[in-house]
């Protein structure tokens, strides 16, 4: 049985979502280099990449592109981020490894995109950051495809409830991250899903999550 205690939403979205922008621009370039140098860390997202079905595909909150260079040259590859300066890097990143995805600056509770563009929407170590996750997941739910998957790659409790992982997830919450029971938002949302420990003693998993059809559609 759970006894975890997960984040309260923030009261004021804007305030939220303004302050960790701000942050993401101040340390833009070190999180490029961390991302880069940090092995980790590319496990974790890459562990993403084998579950990406096409031919459209859809990274949400991508960062300076390391993930997104990795798979982007096999789709047709869209991407969006909050941050202008890290949109910016991912562009130049992009360049540099002569791969093309349309990049533009845009926020996950207003996608820019119509209803049922994509097979898959791919979001890593990003969703625990969003003010509203509810309003987030069901705007990703509203652009995939009928069938469409949702891979994402975040922070919630360890299953088994180890010592260490709890410790790991209490971390993340302490920085600021919105933990939340992504088991339930999934479920309330409308979505299928499997989840996987990848990392974290249990703290890091890969959610592969389907978008549901009525019979009746």
């Amino acid at each position: 049985m759970r006894n975890h205690i997960y984040s309260v939403e923030p009261e004021n979205n804007n305030e939220y979502t303004q302050k960790y922008n701000q942050a993401y621009s101040r340390f833009a370039g070190i999180y490029d280099w961390a991302v880069k140098i940090l092995p980790v860390w590319r496990n974790w997202i890459s562990t993403a990449t084998p579950h990406i079905l096409g031919p459209d595909v859809l990274e949400v909150s991508f960062g300076t592109g390391y993930l997104i260079s990795q798979y982007a040259s096999q789709f047709n590859t869209y991407g969006i981020d909050y941050n202008w300066e890290l949109a910016c890097i991912a562009r130049q990143n992009l360049q540099k490894s002569c791969v093309q995805a349309e990049l533009q600056q845009a926020d996950v509770e207003y996608l820019p995109y119509p209803t049922g563009t994509f097979d898959t929407v791919v979001n890593t170590m990003a969703f625990t950051g969003y003010p509203d996750g509810r309003k987030a997941l069901t705007e990703i739910y509203r652009v995939l495809k009928p069938n469409g998957r949702f891979v994402l790659v975040d922070i919630d409790y360890p299953h088994n409830q180890n010592h260490l992982g709890v410790y790991a997830t209490r971390l993340w919450a302490s920085l600021g991250d919105i933990i939340r029971d992504m088991a339930a938002l999934f479920k309330q949302s409308g979505f299928d899903f499997t989840d996987q420990e990848i990392g974290g003693f249990g703290s890091v998993h890969l959610y592969i999550a389907n978008k549901q059809v009525s019979s009746e559609s």
